[in-house]
């Protein structure tokens, strides 16, 4: 798939089915997060590729009910970085940029082998540490959901939920975030 292709069929959908993700695939995603850039290539991000189905439903417990609908993901992918392993200049703290380029990697990547990922802020996130054992010097940024797009609505979607599903939410024009030269009001 082209790359322009693979930006504009990635959507962060809520339809899925189960499916398979072997070993190969999920060594295909970590390769592709690999490959982001970081400041002095210090690669902070660490990513936790949950399938096991004990796993899973530990996991689907401490989503909410408007997260339901993630209950059919066939995996789970944390997200995590610490700040002290990435650049800080001054006042800022690369980790989060960076581990978000990786992310962005794995979602592209995850598209491209025609799957779903979809990052979700809705959940637990002392409980998810516990259930996967990450250190507390670590911070959870969040939490992918990825699975085959199912061709059926998920039965706990609501309209405006359903709405996304069908057609790609509004994109800001060019005026509305980019700038020429210098910032403007």
């Amino acid at each position: 798939m082209e790359l322009i292709d693979v930006l504009n069929t990635r959507r962060a959908t809520r339809s899925l089915e189960k499916v398979k993700i072997d070993d190969k695939t999920v060594k295909t995603l970590a390769e592709a997060a690999s490959l982001a850039p970081s400041c002095f290539n210090k690669q902070p991000w660490k990513f936790i590729f949950v399938r096991d189905d004990a796993k899973l439903k530990e996991l689907f417990e401490i989503l909410p009910t408007g997260n339901k609908w993630a209950h059919k993901a066939s995996m789970i992918v944390a997200v995590l970085a610490k700040k002290e392993d990435d650049c800080i200049l001054q006042d800022r703290e690369y980790y989060l940029f960076d581990t978000g380029f990786a992310t962005n990697n794995i979602m592209l990547r995850a598209t491209d082998l025609g799957l779903i990922s979809h990052p979700i802020a809705g959940y637990k996130k002392d409980e998810a540490m516990e259930i996967l054992n990450i250190p507390s010097d670590f911070m959870l940024i969040t939490l992918l959901i990825m699975g085959k797009k199912s061709s059926e609505f998920n039965e706990h979607l609501n309209e405006k939920q359903i709405e996304f599903e069908t057609n790609r939410p509004p994109r800001k024009s060019f005026d509305e975030f980019a700038y020429l030269d210098s910032f403007k009001e």
